[in-house]
């Protein structure tokens, strides 16, 4: 079985440079959530590997995070779709967490739990960080022009080597078109 791990802020649902801090502030991008379904109904598995520092930062708790997670869950699944799981790093950026992306610790615990060969796996991302994590772990990056995408393209011209699309829904067409499960 093929996998595809996706960010989640910028990616699935906007982001916010005051977090998303609570299910009202969890709004999907339209055609995230039917691209997340048109992964499963091709045959992938997907999983979500995202940065939470709102939580060591204190903008909300665990609890708060899996309220925005359900919905998440409910509203994709509304749609036909579904994740294995979302791995997440609650940790502040100084405490220098080996599973907080740039570095792979979350990919390699995705890696760990279901096997999956990062070599052949898609991890579709908005920033610089989500880049540099997939070439740490080994993943094919892919890069969406939503959320922080547009920005990181610019600053960082050697983003311009790593397949871009304007969106999850344009990703997941290259994703399917390239690897069949």
């Amino acid at each position: 079985m093929s996998y595809v791990i996706l960010d989640r802020d910028g990616v699935i649902n906007y982001d916010s440079e005051e977090y998303i801090k609570t299910p009202d502030e969890w709004i999907p991008i339209p055609g995230s959530l039917s691209a997340i379904a048109q992964l499963n109904r091709a045959g992938f598995k997907v999983v979500v590997a995202t940065n939470q520092s709102g939580v060591a930062r204190g903008y909300y708790d665990i609890d708060i995070l899996d309220d925005i997670h359900e919905k998440f869950l409910r509203e994709l699944a509304a749609h036909g779709g579904y994740v294995e799981e979302i791995f997440f790093c609650p940790h502040h950026p100084d405490e220098q967490c080996p599973c907080r992306k740039p570095k792979p610790g979350l990919l390699y615990q995705i890696q760990e739990k279901y096997l999956v060969n990062l070599t052949e796996t898609f991890f579709i991302g908005d920033s610089f960080v989500d880049v540099q994590a997939a070439h740490s772990a080994g993943c094919k990056p892919l890069l969406v022009l939503t959320g922080k995408g547009e920005q990181s393209l610019e600053k960082y011209p050697e983003l311009l080597a790593v397949p871009h699309f304007s969106n999850l829904a344009s990703a997941v067409e290259y994703v399917i078109a390239r690897q069949k499960p």
